[in-house]
């Protein structure tokens, strides 16, 4: 079993918003995306979205864009990122998610030896224009994902990996310390997958490895449209 992960689909089948406005990166990029997924995932592998899945603004438009995925090869695992304002209420997401798709909120799923939790997230300290309404959102995240974190806990077993499903970055650009990592650390989190980034001008790197955990970002632009492996 391998794990793959990729993010930002931000999928418009019935709402105007193509992506390729956006730059070189994105023509036709559900396609390369597609044609990498098919030629790398098998039916026992999991592939991990961190958020942005689709511009719907409710449950009945993002039904076509969630098609994209029935007939993907792996079991898939989403979270909510902050464009996905069609996700309210994880009972009715997961009534219209696809055969073998999943939808993880401040829970956690676990498949084999590996147990998988998530939660959005939020910008964190330290990074541009955060401010004290920027602070509250945080801390209620934090509390979010100490409860994500706590159902993995449940959920493990003598051996399993851990990973970690965030859509924002868990760390400024310095990638100093924040709650997050702290958590992350605290709850032995072995990989973190994240995404939300876009664009030639992001300063990012792909992986980085901070206090024996690390840290994939997925965003399908910044992964030149290609599926990442997760190693743990």
């Amino acid at each position: 079993m391998k794990i793959y992960a990729i993010s930002d689909f931000h999928i418009s089948t019935n709402t105007d918003k193509p992506m390729d406005v956006f730059g070189g990166a994105w023509i036709d990029y559900l396609d390369k995306i597609k044609a990498d997924w098919e030629q790398k995932v098998s039916d026992n592998d999991i592939v991990l979205i961190a958020g942005d899945i689709s511009w719907a603004m409710n449950i009945d438009e993002a039904k076509p864009d969630l098609e994209y995925f029935k007939g993907l090869k792996g079991k898939k695992v989403f979270i909510k990122g902050n464009h996905d304002y069609w996700w309210s209420g994880i009972g009715k997401v997961r009534d219209v998610m696809p055969e073998n798709c999943f939808a993880l909120q401040n829970d956690s799923i676990r498949f084999d030896s590996v147990v998988i939790c998530g939660s959005r997230g939020w910008a964190v300290e330290g990074s541009p224009d955060f401010d004290e309404k920027d602070r509250k959102i945080y801390l209620r995240e934090i509390e979010r994902f100490k409860l994500s974190l706590k159902s993995a806990q449940k959920n493990m077993r003598e051996g399993d990996k851990l990973v970690a499903l965030i859509h924002y970055p868990p760390f400024n650009v310095k990638h100093e310390n924040s709650a997050f990592t702290e958590i992350f650390e605290e709850f032995g989190v072995n990989a973190v997958v994240y995404g939300h980034l876009h664009g030639k001008n992001v300063r990012a790197d792909k992986l980085v490895v901070k206090n024996g955990i690390k840290y994939y970002l997925t965003s399908c632009d910044m992964v030149d449209n290609k599926l990442t492996e997760i190693g743990l």
